[in-house]
């Protein structure tokens, strides 16, 4: 029904654009003229006059380094970031974290709608299978940055912008093959501007690899469709876009010992037959589709008013099927463990059994989004906020069991639901005060309501979930820019951002709700040939969640108030052009502590460690770019990433150890052959010093796991420009 709802008012938009094209008159307002696609992603964004740390990454920029690995890889040598993937190529699923934050925690747009799993927070980029072939730019903020949609961002945020309107006919189909079994295969098309009022665009994409880890494979199938109605003042755009991915599961990783033996051997899905031998279920696997739907309605009523509304509906359905074998040395016996009758058998009770199970989430996720900006000589402004509403469910199913018989099939063994409803409002302005000086406010209010209700499945078995939860947070934020000269800029600003406890939080102990005050002072420094961005902050946090190292059952990591914590910093990033040469180098220094972090003592109390180490977050972290242009046509460019050792509990134990790898990129254009408006060869290798590094993990009864990443590997492709 709700997909029927947003097509009518997507044809219904587009009819009503047809017909004012057919009536349209000269229009009065020929005043200042902005890029109306810009708009929809403006309330949420940052630039140079606004006090806020970030950086920019354009469609050339992808472009050249898009050869099927997910967004979170390609994001990977900007400041602060740190990427990591599960089946070790970066093609399938894959994780990352900025300023130690974790992806939950890390805010992402598209559009200037929220992407973020409302219920876990999280975001599964796999579900976005060559997205980055559909994105005209990504803006990374750091820290809380400026007030947008969805849960508050306590790293980073992730604005992510999809192309812009191509007045030229277009057709382009671009290949490309590498180790691992990787192959990607994207078709992408525009009809120009039709009547100059209509544009529509699209892409197929396909990307298979079958993973440097033992049978996680990745099968991605992804569209992206667009049709947009523009005149002078006003635009119309439809976004539909979704895909479904097939991934091996590996998500076991290694133990130290095991990264000895054989660093791609996956425990997952390993089961003994009947006769002892080894086998593995060829089911293994995540299953998971979505399809999202978007409308933007911009107008521009005269040269300084301008407004947007958008309406999204987001549908996901999907589940990951294990086989599980029966453990003796486990407490609980199998068939009860799951809900299930124990039954008698020659004389003796039967209760332990190998079996399979598909675990299920569903959801839809639908809202409206709306802005109003104002765009003067001195005075920017803009009003805006976004309702959105989450309705999901969760259930788990045996589908099989070796012995016995189920009760119903498949027997459903937990099943629960969640409802949370976000409204924000806020008002943001930036004030320029003379030619030096110019201010910044941003005030946000939010509100939530979750519920959740239903059985759940924990390592101790079917419990309970009984939330209802409603919050209401401010979220202020200022700043100060001094502009000396052209050249040179300065700023200074405060924000304070909090986040309710996700699912995983309430499933897992009773959390608070965490606040951070984020202080922030930057430098930036714009010559011809040389671009400097520095900045040095502090993140004063009560009650953060912090990760524990541990997992819970379905794979979430768990999490933790952790009382009162820091996060503390400097970022370099600087650009250098000079002749044939640039060089982009970064780096992240920084200190992230609890302060008097409690453990339970195992007796009923606590031991206080002092201050310790927050998890995931290493001290020292730099990145690299260095481009060579031999020709206007080819250019080689070097990638290198250093990351400090980190460690994967709040207790300064079980580290990763630091890494470095570096990757080596060539990219040859040759323009006008034959029908072609140009022909693109890529070549990458990743890794080339065939390092041994592992660069995520987790904890199981106190001993360290690890993902273990690729040594050499190579991605070639070639695209062809119509």
């Amino acid at each position: 029904m709700k997909l029927s709802m947003f097509a009518t008012m997507a044809l219904c938009s587009l009819a009503m654009a047809s017909l004012k094209a057919q009536n349209q008159q000269q229009d009065s307002t020929q005043g200042k003229k902005i890029d109306l696609d810009e708009v929809v992603v403006s309330a949420s964004r940052a630039n140079d006059k606004i006090p806020v740390t970030y950086a920019q990454l354009e469609k050339e920029e992808i472009q050249r380094i898009n050869l099927g690995q997910d967004i979170p890889v390609l994001l990977n040598f900007l400041p602060s970031v740190v990427a990591t993937s599960f089946d070790g190529t970066g093609v399938g699923p894959t994780d990352y974290r900025i300023r130690g934050a974790d992806n939950s925690r890390i805010n992402v747009t598209i559009n200037g709608i929220p992407y973020n799993d409302a219920d876990s927070q999280t975001t599964f980029f796999v579900n976005l299978q060559d997205f980055a072939s559909s994105v005209e730019n990504i803006q990374v903020q750091r820290g809380v940055g400026t007030s947008t949609n969805g849960a508050g961002a306590f790293g980073a945020s992730l604005n992510i912008l999809t192309d812009h309107v191509n007045e030229e006919a277009f057709g382009q189909l671009s290949s490309s093959v590498g180790s691992f079994g990787t192959f990607k295969n994207t078709v992408r098309f525009g009809t120009g501007l039709l009547g100059d009022h209509f544009a529509f665009s699209g892409r197929l994409s396909k990307i298979d690899s079958d993973g440097y880890v033992d049978r996680a494979f990745s099968d991605l199938r992804s569209y992206f469709l667009d049709g947009v109605y523009k005149d002078e003042n006003t635009q119309i755009k439809a976004v539909i876009f979704g895909g479904e991915e097939i991934t091996g599961l590996s998500f076991a990783g290694r133990n130290a010992e095991g990264l000895e033996a054989d660093r791609t051997f996956n425990n997952d899905g390993l089961f003994l037959d009947g006769d002892g031998n080894t086998q593995f279920y060829d089911r293994q696997t995540d299953n998971y589709k979505q399809d999202h739907f978007q409308l933007h309605i911009t107008q521009q009523f005269d040269e300084n008013w301008t407004g947007n509304l958008s309406l999204h509906y987001t549908n996901s359905r999907g589940f990951f099927e294990q086989y599980l074998e029966s453990d003796p040395s486990f407490s609980n016996p199998d068939l009860t463990f799951y809900g299930l009758p124990t039954f008698e058998s020659g004389g003796e009770t039967i209760d332990r059994t190998d079996l399979t199970t598909r675990r299920h989430l569903n959801s839809d996720f639908y809202g409206t989004v709306f802005s109003v900006l104002y765009r003067g000589d001195k005075l920017n402004a803009t009003f805006g906020g976004a309702w959105n509403r989450y309705d999901g469910e969760q259930f788990g199913e045996v589908t099989a069991v070796e012995f016995g018989q189920l009760p119903s099939f498949p027997f459903r063994f937990y099943d629960n639901g969640t409802d949370k409803r976000d409204f924000n409002a806020y008002a943001k302005a930036s004030l320029q005060l003379n030619e030096q000086f110019s201010l910044f406010g941003d005030l946000q209010v939010r509100t939530i309501n979750y519920e959740a209700a239903g059985s759940y499945f924990t390592f101790d078995g079917i419990a309970n979930l009984d939330v209802d939860e409603q919050y209401t947070f401010f979220n202020p934020k200022a700043g100060i820019t001094y502009r000396p000269n052209n050249k040179n800029s300065i700023y200074l600003s405060y924000a304070r951002a909090n986040r309710e406890p996700a699912r995983v939080d309430f499933e897992t102990g009773s959390p608070e709700s965490e606040s951070v005050n984020d202080f922030e002072l930057g430098w930036r420094y714009v010559s011809q040939h040389f671009q400097l961005n520095t900045n040095v902050y502090y993140l004063d946090f009560e009650n953060q969640l912090v990760l524990t190292g541990e997992l819970d059952n379905v794979g979430f990591p768990i999490r933790t108030n952790s009382g009162q914590s820091y996060r503390l910093g400097l970022e370099v990033d600087v650009n250098v052009q000079w002749n044939k040469w640039s060089i982009r180098p970064n780096i992240a220094l920084s200190s992230n502590k609890n302060i008097d972090f409690l453990v339970e003592d195992g007796n009923g109390g606590f031991t206080n460690l002092g201050n310790t180490n927050i998890s995931f977050s290493p001290d020292f972290v730099a990145g690299n770019v260095l481009t060579y242009s031999i020709s206007d046509t080819f250019r080689a460019s070097l990638f290198s990433k250093y990351v400090g050792e980190q460690f994967m509990t709040n207790e300064d134990s079980n580290p990763l150890e630091s890494y470095f790898v570096n990757d080596v990129n060539l990219q040859y254009s040759i323009p006008g052959i034959a029908i072609l408006k140009s022909l693109v060869l890529t070549a990458q290798i990743n890794n080339i010093f065939n390092a041994e590094y592992e660069n995520n993990g987790y904890v199981f009864f106190e001993e360290s796991f690890f993902y273990p990443q690729a040594g050499t590997n190579f991605l070639v492709g070639a695209t062809l420009n119509f």
